[in-house]
């Protein structure tokens, strides 16, 4: 398997360790694009010769990259030259949007851009707003101090999603994989599912909150 398959197959283990982050000061979006950064340091430094699964290898990458969001302040540092492709992709996004009557898949903005899929969701990803450590809804609370869980279970983390994602309906995994591990989007999910759109999005929803809840469930006791 080569370094693009590494990453675009595994870029569902990152949304499951961005998501164990996920209520501790710093958006989903940040800690997704740091997780990213950790995957493609993992993918580039990952020899088969080592013995194990690259999962294994890559969860640890992953997670240091997003605590490192954390020392540093939550900001993911991105130089002009990558803020203006970005810009780009977006406008693209946008125009192919609009043109097509649905949002287009990173599949398809890849062919057109000339970069992997990868590259891609990470010039989307960094179009969005970060948001401050110290960012609170309440002005007169401000949260400097961000726990963060430590490496010790980092290859449990994998396992842990693995099994949620056993444990769950059938139809409910394909969903899923599709969005998560594919990169379809919700309306080409539907299609592929045999359902509307909206009745996805809502799916959707609501299989992640079942397996947000399962994982940090899961942290909760082994950190006890």
């Amino acid at each position: 398997m080569d370094r693009k398959e590494l990453i675009e197959q595994n870029l569902g283990l990152v949304h499951a360790c961005a998501n164990r982050f996920r209520g501790r000061g710093i958006e989903y979006e940040e800690l997704y694009s740091a997780g990213c950064l950790g995957l493609v340091k993992a993918a580039d430094g990952f020899r088969e010769e080592l013995g194990f699964a690259f999962s294994t290898y890559a969860v640890p990458a992953v997670l240091g990259e997003i605590r490192r969001l954390f020392r540093d302040g939550g900001a993911v540092k991105v130089s002009r030259s990558l803020k203006e492709r970005s810009r780009e992709a977006v406008k693209l996004s946008e125009k192919l949007t609009k043109e097509n009557g649905r949002e287009p898949t990173v599949t398809e903005l890849s062919k057109i851009l000339g970069i992997d899929c990868f590259a891609v969701s990470e010039l989307l990803n960094i179009s969005l707003p970060p948001v401050s450590l110290t960012a609170s809804d309440d002005d007169n609370e401000r949260q400097t101090d961000v726990p963060v869980p430590s490496g010790e279970d980092a290859i449990q983390d994998k396992l842990a999603l693995e099994e949620v994602l056993k444990a769950l309906p059938q139809k409910d995994q394909t969903l899923i994989r599709l969005r998560y591990f594919k990169g379809f989007t919700q309306s080409a999910t539907a299609e592929k599912l045999g359902m509307s759109q909206v009745q996805v999005s809502r799916k959707e929803r609501a299989v992640l909150a079942i397996m947000r809840k399962k994982l940090t469930d899961d942290y909760s006791q082994s950190a006890t």
